[in-house]
C-alpha cells in the first residue's frame, strides 16, 4: 500500500504541472489587465500604471510569467492579490477549510441518507416507498444547484419569517455581529449544505438501489439465506458489502463535479471558500488569486480520488495495490 501511495503521488506531479500550464495560459490569454480597475482612479497616470506593470512583470509573455510563478509556487510563494494586495497563501488559509468543510459535510449527508433509502428501495421494489425514492431521486438529481439554492432561500428565509417560523441564515459562514459559536456556524452551513448534496443523495441512492437488486439475485445470496442466516445478515454483511464497493469509485469519480457545484453553491450563499474566491478573482482579473485558487481545487480533486482508491482496497480485502 506504502509503495502504491507514493507511486500515485509521484504521477500527480506531471498531472499538476499540466493542469497548471494550461490553467495559467487560459486565465493570461484573456482580455485585460489586473490593473485595468485603476485606469479610471483619479490621481493615478498612465504612467503609473505602465511602471507598475513593468515592476510585477505583467508585460512579459505569458508562458514566462508560468515560470516565474512556477518557481515561486514550488517554494510556496503565490504571489499577493492585486484587490486588497494581502498574501494570496493567506486568502487560501482562510477559505480552504470552509470548502473542505462544505463538501466534507455534503459527501456525509449524502452517504448516511443515501445507503439506508437506496438498500430499502431495492428490498421493498415495487412498492409505495420505493416509488416515491425514485420519483424524489429523479427530481432532485434533474433540478440546477443554482435553482435549488435560490428556492432554499425564498422557502427557508423569505417565507419561514413571513410565517414566523425559526428562519435559517443565507449569507456567509458566520454571524459577523456578536459572537460566532459553533451553533451559528451549523446554522449558516445547513443550506448551502443541503444545495450540494442533494443532487449527490439522488445519484447515490438510484446507484445503491441499482446495485443492490443485482446482487440479491446472486447465488451467494441465496446460499447464505438458504443456510438459514437472519435476512439483516444477509443483507448488510453479503449483499451490502458487495454493493458498496462500486460506491467507493462513484464517490470518488463524482468528487470533480462536489467540488465545481461548491463554486455555485458558495456564490449563492456567499460562503467564504476557494469557489466564490474563484469567481471573484477571475471577475477582477486577480491573476494570482485565480491561479491558486484553481490549482487548490484541483489538488483537493485528484487527492479525493486517491483516498476513494484507498478505501477501496480497505472494503475489499482481494485488491492488493503492492
Amino acid at each position: 500500500m506504502t509503495r502504491y501511495i507514493t507511486r500515485r503521488l509521484i504521477q500527480m506531479v506531471p498531472l499538476l504541472l499540466g493542469i497548471s500550464f494550461l490553467v495559467f495560459a487560459m486565465i493570461n490569454l484573456v482580455p485585460g489587465s489586473p490593473l485595468d480597475r485603476y485606469q479610471n482612479t483619479p490621481g493615478v497616470r498612465r504612467a503609473d500604471l505602465e511602471r507598475i506593470s513593468a515592476s510585477l512583470g505583467l508585460d512579459d509573455p505569458w508562458y514566462i510569467r508560468y515560470f516565474t510563478w512556477l518557481g515561486n509556487a514550488v517554494r510556496g510563494d503565490f504571489g499577493f492579490s492585486f484587490t486588497n494586495f494581502s498574501p494570496v497563501s493567506g486568502l487560501l488559509a482562510d477559505t480552504v477549510p470552509n470548502t473542505l468543510l462544505l463538501a466534507g459535510s455534503a459527501i456525509l449527508f449524502s452517504l448516511i441518507l443515501a445507503i439506508p433509502l437506496g438498500v430499502i428501495s431495492a428490498v421493498k421494489r415495487g412498492s409505495l416507498f420505493d416509488n416515491v425514492v425514485t420519483v424524489l431521486s429523479t427530481a432532485f438529481y434533474s433540478i440546477p444547484s443554482l435553482w435549488l439554492g435560490l428556492m432554499f432561500i425564498i422557502i427557508f428565509a423569505v417565507q419561514f419569517q413571513r410565517w414566523d417560523l425559526p428562519s435559517l441564515p443565507v449569507s456567509g459562514d458566520r454571524t459577523l455581529r456578536g459572537e460566532s459559536g459553533i451553533l451559528d456556524r451549523a446554522q449558516h452551513l445547513i443550506l448551502p449544505m443541503l444545495t450540494l448534496s442533494l443532487v449527490q443523495l439522488a445519484l447515490w441512492t438510484r446507484y445503491i438501489r441499482s446495485e443492490m437488486l443485482e446482487v440479491i439475485r446472486l447465488d451467494f445470496v441465496r446460499t447464505a439465506q438458504s443456510k438459514g442466516l437472519r435476512d439483516r445478515v444477509v443483507l448488510m454483511r453479503h449483499a451490502f458489502r458487495n454493493a458498496v464497493l462500486p460506491l467507493i469509485t462513484l464517490v470518488g469519480l463524482n468528487i470533480p463535479d462536489l467540488f465545481a457545484g461548491a463554486v455555485i453553491v458558495e456564490n449563492v450563499f456567499g460562503w467564504n471558500g476557494v469557489g466564490r474566491l474563484t469567481v471573484n478573482a477571475l471577475q477582477s482579473n486577480n491573476y494570482s488569486v485565480a491561479m491558486a485558487a484553481v490549482m487548490m481545487l484541483a489538488i483537493l480533486t485528484v487527492l479525493g480520488n486517491l483516498i476513494a482508491d484507498i478505501l477501496y482496497a480497505v472494503f475489499d480485502p482481494r485488491v492488493r495495490f503492492d
